[in-house]
């Protein structure tokens, strides 16, 4: 098990070091920008094949412009898998999207919301060919005005920490437990699927200041890692603009989340939600796990 996840780590290293390069060959040091990592692990970790812009069934990408620096993530919903359909390919194919349109500058910083409808408007155009349903967040840091605009649909999201505190974070959105916000596109007849529409995503904006620390993480960190863990490893970032040691913390939040999911003795953050929608539960939640580590440099 440790030789699998020293090497999807060290793939994900190098994956998060080749997004570094792209922004700093195309830009100036001295622009605002974030500096960015990402790390994760699937689930069934020896099953599952490496591929840039996955973990299992979530997704990830991170683009830059001359304007913007934007972070997403995505879930797909694993239940989808019973049906013989692909989970992580809705996601996938979804923050694909969303990456090249951000990479052709036919987005609007100060809109995330209409980033992911256009990203779900070309999935629909392809619905014979790519089914399922996922959540999705996407941060965007607009350096005109140092600000970040999100939108989240679903349990994915986001936490800012300055000073050892959340000073902004996204919110969830269920339907009802475990049934988060999602966007669908299910196979002819099945009509009772839940489908929510890009514009019921959650939208903010929020200025940030020199040495924030961004997380942006599916379900799989926020169901394992209680809340206060997550601060403290945020607070140790704050004004740390080193790659490697970004890199590191981003790992080391992964592996305690995989580490947690399979605890079956834990009081994790999911069995606690459970128990107050009246479910009796105990331990983590196995899951896909995807890490979008960031600090701002103005």
């Amino acid at each position: 098990m440790r030789s699998w996840m020293s090497r999807w780590l060290s793939r994900a290293l190098h994956q998060s070091f080749q997004n570094a390069g792209t922004i700093a060959e195309s830009r100036p040091r001295t622009y605002s920008r974030f500096i960015s990592v990402v790390s994760g692990f699937p689930k069934n970790l020896a099953q599952s094949k490496y591929k840039p812009g996955k973990m299992g069934d979530d997704a990830w990408f991170i683009a830059n412009t001359k304007s913007a620096d934007v972070l997403g993530v995505a879930d797909g919903v694993g239940g989808w898998r019973s049906y013989g359909i692909d989970p992580g390919e809705f996601a996938e194919v979804l923050m694909k999207n969303c990456e090249r349109l951000v990479n052709f500058a036919r987005f609007d910083p100060v809109k995330p919301v209409n980033l992911i409808a256009s990203g779900y408007r070309e999935l629909r155009a392809h619905r014979e060919s790519i089914l399922g349903s996922s959540t999705a967040c996407i941060v965007v840091f607009n350096r005109e005005d140092s600000s970040i605009y999100t939108a989240n649909i679903g349990d994915s999201g986001f936490i800012i920490v300055r000073k050892g505190e959340i000073v902004h974070r996204s919110e969830e959105q269920q339907h009802y437990f475990n049934t988060p916000f999602q966007l669908s596109l299910p196979p002819a007849g099945h009509t009772d699927v839940l489908s929510d529409s890009p514009e019921s995503a959650n939208t903010t904006t929020f200025p940030v200041c020199n040495g924030d620390v961004i997380l942006v993480a599916t379900d799989g960190v926020f169901d394992n890692v209680p809340i206060k863990l997550l601060v403290e490893t945020l607070h140790g970032m704050e004004g740390v603009y080193d790659q490697v040691k970004l890199q590191m913390c981003a790992n080391s939040i992964a592996l305690m989340a995989r580490s947690l999911s399979f605890d079956s003795k834990f009081l994790s953050p999911f069995s606690l939600n459970a128990r107050r929608n009246n479910i009796s539960a105990m331990g983590g939640k196995p899951d896909d796990i995807t890490v979008v580590l960031a600090t701002v440099a103005l």
